[in-house]
């Protein structure tokens, strides 16, 4: 096994799942998911229970570094590591709900996210506004004074 590491897209570890030469793992999501392999190369079959809408759908994989496979729910997927003569390593995957991998549509990216993010700034510049305003207005009582401070009635007798 190869153990090139793909760039992590997420906070999480990379890889938090490992899988050992000669080792099998089954798994039936009940949510579409998202099999994400980060270190080696493993040999997936997906069989029974996926909805077949091209004929590429079903059968056997394999995925290496970086590479992704989006698995239907009710299907099955029985995945093993592709051993490599001296290389003893666990292959490192990520499986999770296939809703968090799912790309922002175009109106997404470029009309939703600047709008939240003006929205955001138009917040933050309001706030710095007013906390200017009534800065200056505590001032108000130094400017009249004339000499940085208010003098009291008994200290402007004085005088």
């Amino acid at each position: 096994m190869s153990h090139f590491t793909a760039p992590a897209v997420r906070h999480l570890p990379v890889g938090a799942w490992r899988l050992h030469p000669g080792h099998a793992m089954s798994l039936r999501p009940k949510q579409p998911a998202v099999l994400r392999v980060y270190c080696g190369r493993v040999w997936a079959t997906l069989g029974q229970g996926a909805e077949v809408g091209a004929p590429d759908d079903g059968g056997d994989r394999f995925l290496g570094p970086g590479e992704v496979l989006i698995v239907p729910a009710g299907a099955s997927l029985v995945m093993e590591p592709v051993v490599v003569p001296g290389d003893r390593g666990p292959v490192h995957f990520d499986w999770s709900d296939a809703s968090a991998a799912v790309a922002p549509s175009r109106f997404d990216r470029e009309v939703a996210a600047p709008a939240r993010e003006l929205r955001s700034s138009l917040g933050h510049a309001a706030v710095a506004l007013t906390r200017m305003v009534f800065g200056l207005l505590g001032y108000g009582e130094f400017l009249v004074a004339g000499r940085g401070r208010v003098l009291s009635p008994l200290e402007s007798l004085r005088s």
